[in-house]
């Protein structure tokens, strides 16, 4: 699937965007989808297993800004998981043994789509080593304007930076300190059914969606069979090893030498990372008017 170029991009920036791996008709039952449970969404009233609202979310204008672990709920979004094109990216990057983790879709509504702050994936779920990814599936085009992914590129080989705030996790790195240089950062753009894939190690966040045009993320969670979350897996090894994609299993779990902070104390609001980074006292993307 991946280009030698595509390949040393990701080694080099920690990010690709990978054009054309869905087909149009895919995408089309994956946008009638979730309009079904933007629709059904007018029944609830606050967070639940299925939703995480945006704040001005109201039974007449509901606002969704995720639907939590997308896979569990519909057939569309579970197909994903083991979609052939997807699974060929991460052994071009990996090999032959992937694991899944898990998904949500992000969903930045025309002209109110909240932002997420700069952050590392590896601060939240370090493993035994960083053969880990989030893979994006666009929805909808992404357009600078609409709050696309932006990747600091490089930010990937540096440090694991602070995310904690007054001595909790917060899900986000202080932009005050600046650790990194923000205004590098390069935005993942692209046509619906491209996909993105950034290394769980690289810097990224996305401003608010401030243009008139939807932005859907799905964000799939995936990792070499042989690195192993250091929270541990509470489940169980058969549960694990049931999150196969491809490949084989092991009991080995490769250990490297990269940078480690643990996600302890946790955050004081739990559910999304739109919960955790709420109230933070220094942010760096301004709300949607």
């Amino acid at each position: 699937m991946l280009t030698q170029a595509q390949r040393e991009e990701y080694d080099r920036v920690g990010a690709i965007v990978v054009p054309d791996v869905l087909s149009p008709q895919e995408v089309a039952e994956l946008r009638r989808v979730t309009d079904g449970f933007v629709a059904r969404a007018r029944s609830v009233t606050t967070h639940d297993a299925i939703y995480d609202l945006e704040d001005s979310h109201t039974p007449a204008m509901p606002r969704v800004r995720r639907i939590k672990a997308p896979h569990l709920h519909d057939p569309a979004y579970a197909a994903l998981v083991r979609h052939p094109k997807i699974v060929a990216v991460l052994q071009d990057l990996w090999g032959p043994n992937i694991r899944f983790d898990t998904a949500k879709l992000n969903m930045k509504s025309a002209g109110f789509g909240a932002a997420v702050e700069w952050h590392q994936d590896w601060a939240f779920y370090p493993h035994t080593n960083d053969d880990l990814a989030a893979v994006g599936v666009m929805m909808d085009d992404m357009e600078l304007a609409n709050g696309p992914l932006l990747i600091v590129p490089g930010s990937h080989k540096g440090p694991v930076y602070d995310h904690h705030a007054e001595g909790r996790f917060c899900g986000a790195m202080d932009p005050t300190k600046r650790e990194v240089d923000y205004a590098a950062a390069v935005p993942l753009t692209g046509k619906a059914g491209s996909i993105t894939v950034h290394h769980v190690r690289a810097v990224h966040g996305s401003a608010p969606n401030t243009s008139n045009k939807e932005r859907r993320l799905m964000l799939f969670q995936f990792r070499a069979a042989d690195a192993w979350p250091l929270l541990g897996f509470p489940q169980g090894i058969e549960a694990y090893d049931a999150l196969m994609v491809a490949g084989t299993p092991s009991l080995s779990p490769r250990l490297a030498d990269v940078p480690v902070r643990l996600p302890l104390p946790p955050a004081d609001l739990q559910g999304s990372i739109y919960e955790n980074q709420k109230g933070l006292k220094n942010k760096f993307f301004a709300a949607a008017e």
